[in-house]
């Protein structure tokens, strides 16, 4: 374990069974869904949590709420602050409400309007920033110090890959009560590593024999390389995807403490092929995906993960689109 990181700053097995005690009323139990179709296609068996179907349209308001169902009556009065590409700023923003706090999100200029107006619509202040040239982290804790806010981070918390976590232990246990008999794989989406952390916490305690990956964006596959490379290495400036949500700069110092013990491998998928995933999701789930939120399942459509033989777990981790934008991607056939 890295000298500066303690174990008590990792989540356990344990913290995520206590947080799926404690989000159900602020997080439903997501559908695992299957299609014959997708079946057929990967000659395998593939099982989609469908996350965008959760509240705020994505699994970030597991960790969100989880994390914050902890302040003090002190930290609630004085408000939170995150930063985010849109879906951890509309969970967060949510949970304030919930639990009677306020919160400022601070979000890329270039996020998916849908995702700024929906979080300024749930109450919270919105601040912007350029993706390129300004640090998001040393904007946040600029204003936690000059207005005593609360830092709640979009993975770099224990208790919010906890929260993550609970993704692939209600998924587990779908699986069975569905007559599953193995899982032979769990692929996330990952960005900064939260969920992929989470996830395969839960899947190495139940089902160790399961590989566990992580997908991301072609260009930005920083989890990949950091695994390569035993360390955690950065993406290079400059690059596009239209996966907005999954554009981390480099893994988190905690999650990848967590991912590089545990994930056994990684998988980058191109714009086309996300496209392609979230033009399946809808034909054959009836599910609206985003782009970053379709990165696993389309690691296994285009076979950049083989799935022929096995039973395989993806997570379709969320819906916050524009719509315009997402019928223009799938009306022009995987094009850019």
């Amino acid at each position: 374990m890295t000298a500066s990181i303690s174990p008590g700053q990792l989540p356990t097995f344990a913290d995520i069974e206590d947080a799926a005690r404690h989000i159900g009323v602020a997080c439903i139990v997501t559908p695992l869904l299957e299609s014959p179709v997708i079946n057929a296609q990967v000659e395998g068996r593939v099982l989609v949590k469908a996350e965008g179907l959760q509240r705020t349209g994505s699994f970030k308001m597991r960790g969100a709420y989880n994390r914050m169902r902890l302040l003090t009556d002190d930290e609630r009065s004085r408000g939170v602050v995150a930063y985010s590409s849109g879906n951890h700023g509309q969970a967060v923003a949510y949970a304030a409400r919930m639990l009677g706090t306020t919160a400022v999100v601070v979000m890329p200029a270039d996020a998916p309007r849908t995702k700024a107006e929906k979080t300024k619509a749930l109450g919270a202040e919105v601040i912007f920033y350029d993706r390129q040239r300004d640090d998001r982290v040393a904007i946040g804790k600029r204003l936690a110090d000059e207005r005593g806010l609360v830092m709640v981070p979009p993975f770099e918390d224990r208790f919010v890959m906890a929260g993550a976590g609970t993704v692939a232990l209600e998924a587990v246990r779908q699986a069975q009560s569905m007559g599953v008999s193995s899982v032979d794989a769990m692929i996330a989406c990952c960005s900064g590593g939260g969920l992929a952390a989470g996830c395969a916490i839960v899947m190495h305690e139940l089902l160790p024999d399961a590989e566990r990956l992580a997908a991301e964006p072609v260009g930005f596959d920083d989890t990949a390389r950091s695994l390569a490379a035993g360390e955690r290495v950065s993406n290079t400036l400059g690059g596009h995807s239209i996966c907005d949500s999954v554009l981390a700069p480099m893994p988190g110092a905690l999650t990848f403490e967590v991912n590089r013990r545990l994930l056994t491998g990684a998988v980058a998928v191109t714009d086309a092929e996300v496209i392609d995933a979230m033009r399946t999701a809808f034909r054959e789930l009836g599910l609206v995906a985003e782009p970053g939120g379709s990165v696993a399942l389309a690691s296994v459509l285009s076979g950049r993960y083989a799935a022929r033989g096995k039973t395989v777990i993806v997570t379709l981790s969320g819906a916050n689109v524009d719509l315009d934008a997402a019928l223009r991607w799938m009306a022009e056939g995987g094009t850019t």
